[in-house]
């Protein structure tokens, strides 16, 4: 996984929130990133991919990223044609990484699974604590044809 910032990144939408470290918090992120979606006027597919690859890292940061009265940020940025999703949390220990899970297993498929989704994905270390996971995917034509 290589780094990218939001610098990198020209902007035409972007929100970001910050919520509690607990597996509450997850459902609640993709509602409210649900919601800015539909405003933007992204298509039903676009939006689906993006809250599960958006639920996905979240996910990652609740469980493997938590930190004793932390919170967890989600961001996304799209430039109509690309949506970059970062989710930053405190821990700078447990890096990404993506395991092989046994066909029984209830968990450890969801970094593969984002890697399947997007065109690009990599994480960096944050100053002074954590890390950000990004990952980068393509965008469809919005509902509206525009972002008007």
């Amino acid at each position: 996984m290589r780094p990218m910032t939001v610098q990198d990144f020209p902007a035409t939408e972007q929100w970001s929130q910050q919520y509690p470290s607990g597996p509450r918090s997850v459902p609640r992120a993709r509602r409210e990133l649900r919601k800015m979606l539909e405003r933007w006027g992204h298509g039903a597919e676009d939006i689906d991919r993006v809250l599960l690859v958006s639920s996905e890292l979240a996910t990652n940061a609740v469980r493997h990223g938590r930190q004793r009265d932390c919170r967890f940020e989600v961001r996304v940025t799209t430039t109509g044609t690309d949506c970059l999703i970062e989710v930053s949390d405190a821990s700078s220990v447990r890096l990404p990484r993506a395991v092989t899970a046994a066909s029984d297993d209830e968990s450890g498929r969801g970094l593969v699974l984002v890697a399947a989704l997007t065109k690009d994905m990599g994480h960096h270390l944050r100053d002074p604590i954590g890390k950000t996971v990004w990952a980068r995917l393509e965008l469809h034509t919005p509902e509206g044809g525009s972002h008007d």
